[in-house]
C-alpha cells in the first residue's frame, strides 16, 4: 500500500480547511506591510489591542482596519517629454543665376553677419546689358514728346476740316436756291437756259466740296486717332525698357548671395573658381541663438500645456537649460498622435547645438492629491480602481480614484475628499456598508 497518496489527500484537506475556516487569522498574518511606519501602526497596542486579532463576534460585528487619516496636498503635475534642440531658423543659399564665383570661400563653422557676402559671381556681359537697356529706355522716353506735339496738330486738321465741310455745305445751300429761282424765271421766259444751266452746275460743284470736305474730315479723325495711338505706343515703349532695366539690375543683385540673418555657417561657402548653376548650393546658414526645445506631448496630456509656460530641460551632456513654451501644435502627427511642442531657450554663448537629446519638463498648474501606499489600491467589482474608506459611521466605503504618478513613498491619487481615511490594511475583506473598527495612522511624508 502506497502512503504518498494518502499523505497527499490529508495535506489538501488541512489546506482547503485553513483557508475556509482561518482565513482571517491568515490573511492578518501574510498582510503586507509598506515601511516600518506601517508595521509599527499593525502591531499590537496596550491601549487599542489588535483589531485585526479579534474575531468579528468579539467586536460585535464589527472588522478590525488599519486606515490612514490623509490630507490633500497639491503637488505640481509637470509634463515630461523627450525631445531635441533645433536651429530657430535654417537655410540654404543656392544661385538664382549661373556663373564662376570670384569670391574667397568662407569655412563651415564661421560667424557670418546680416547681409554679409558669402558668394560673389562673375558679371560676365550683365553690365553691357544693363547699359543697353538704359540707352533703350532714354530713346523710349525721347519718343513721347514727338508723339504727344502730334496729337494738337491732328485735332487742328480736324477742326479746319469741319470747318470747310460747313462752308461747302453753305455754298450748296446758296447754290440750291438759285438753281431754283433760274428755274422759275426760265418758265416764265424771264431768264435764259444758260442761267439755268449755270445754276446747276453750282449746285453739283457744291456737292463735290461736301464729298471732298467729308473725306478730309475722316481723313484728319484718322490722323487725330493715329497721333493718340502713337502716345500709347512710346509709353508702352518706356514701360518696355523699364522692365528690361529692372531685369538687367535684378540680374546684377543676384550675382551677390547675402547671408539673410546673423548666424552659422554649417557648410563651406563656394569654393573661387567653381561654376554655379541655377539652383547651385552657395551655403547653409543656421540661427542657434535662440535655439529651440522640440517633443511631441501624447493626446492625453496636451491639455496641461498652455503657451508661455515655463520649461526646463536636461540636456543628454549634463546640462541643465530654461525656457518657456512658444508654439503648441493645433494638428496631431497622424502615425504618433503626438503634438509638436516648441520651448525658445537663449543660446547667447552658442554652447548647445542643433540636435542634441533632451528631457524636456514642462510646468502646469498643481492639483490636489492624496499619498497613499500603492497597497491601499483595490478595485470594485466592475473593475473601477479605488480606495476603501471610513465613513464618519465607521463603515466602509468604496471610492474610485484616479492615479497621478507614483513617488518613492507611495501613489499620488485624485478624488478623494480634502481630508479621508483610507483603509490600507484589511480593505480586501470588507465592503461597502460593512460596519468597521479602524486604528488610524498619519499622513505620510
Amino acid at each position: 500500500m502506497r502512503l504518498f497518496p494518502i499523505f497527499a489527500a490529508i495535506l489538501v484537506c488541512a489546506a482547503i480547511y485553513a483557508l475556509v475556516m482561518e482565513r482571517d487569522s491568515i490573511a492578518a498574518l501574510f498582510a503586507p506591510v509598506e515601511d516600518t511606519e506601517l508595521a509599527e501602526a499593525v502591531a499590537p497596542d496596550t491601549d487599542q489591542g489588535d483589531p485585526l486579532a479579534e474575531t468579528p463576534e468579539e467586536r460585535e460585528g464589527t472588522v478590525g482596519v488599519v486606515a490612514l487619516r490623509s490630507t490633500a496636498r497639491t503637488i505640481d503635475t509637470a509634463v515630461t517629454v523627450r525631445g531635441q534642440t533645433e536651429a530657430d531658423r535654417q537655410v540654404e543659399l543656392r544661385a538664382e543665376t549661373p556663373g564662376q564665383i570670384v569670391s574667397e570661400p568662407i569655412r563651415k563653422g564661421a560667424f557670418v553677419e546680416e547681409d554679409q557676402t558669402l558668394c560673389q559671381i562673375d558679371p560676365g556681359t550683365r553690365e553691357a546689358n544693363l547699359a543697353e537697356a538704359l540707352a533703350r529706355l532714354a530713346e523710349a522716353r525721347s519718343r513721347i514728346p514727338e508723339a504727344e506735339a502730334a496729337v494738337p496738330e491732328a485735332e487742328a486738321r480736324v477742326e479746319e476740316s469741319r470747318a470747310r465741310l460747313v462752308e461747302a455745305r453753305a455754298v450748296l445751300s446758296e447754290a440750291e436756291i438759285n438753281a431754283n429761282a433760274a428755274d422759275k424765271l426760265s418758265t416764265d421766259g424771264f431768264a435764259s437756259q444758260t442761267r439755268v444751266a449755270q445754276t446747276k452746275a453750282a449746285v453739283e460743284g457744291a456737292k463735290a466740296q461736301i464729298t471732298s470736305a467729308e473725306a478730309a474730315l475722316k481723313a484728319a479723325e484718322s490722323g487725330r486717332e493715329t497721333a493718340a495711338a502713337g502716345i500709347e505706343a512710346a509709353r508702352s515703349g518706356v514701360e518696355s525698357a523699364q522692365a528690361a532695366v529692372a531685369s538687367a539690375r535684378k540680374e546684377i543683385e543676384r550675382l551677390t548671395i547675402k547671408a539673410p540673418f546673423a548666424g552659422l555657417l554649417e557648410s563651406d561657402t563656394a569654393e573661387l573658381g567653381s561654376l554655379l548653376q541655377a539652383g547651385s548650393l552657395c551655403a547653409t546658414v543656421i540661427q542657434l541663438d535662440p535655439i529651440m526645445l522640440v517633443g511631441y506631448i501624447p493626446e492625453t496630456e496636451i491639455a496641461k500645456v498652455n503657451a508661455g509656460a515655463p520649461a526646463t530641460a536636461r540636456l543628454a551632456s549634463g546640462g541643465t537649460v530654461e525656457g518657456e513654451v512658444t508654439f503648441i501644435s493645433r494638428a496631431a502627427d497622424p502615425t504618433t498622435r503626438t503634438f509638436r511642442v516648441d520651448i525658445r531657450v537663449p543660446n547667447e554663448d552658442l554652447a548647445l547645438r542643433d540636435g542634441q537629446t533632451a528631457e524636456i519638463r514642462i510646468e502646469s498648474d498643481g492639483v490636489k492629491a492624496h499619498l497613499l501606499p500603492q497597497s491601499a489600491l483595490t478595485l470594485d467589482d466592475d473593475g473601477a480602481l479605488g480606495v476603501r474608506i471610513v465613513t464618519p459611521d465607521k463603515t466602509a466605503q468604496f471610492k474610485p480614484v484616479t492615479l497621478l504618478r507614483d513617488s518613492p513613498t507611495g501613489v499620488f491619487v485624485a478624488g478623494l475628499d480634502e481630508t479621508s481615511d483610507v483603509i490600507i490594511l484589511g480593505q480586501e475583506f470588507v465592503a461597502d456598508g460593512v460596519s468597521v473598527e479602524p486604528a488610524f495612522r498619519e499622513n505620510i511624508q
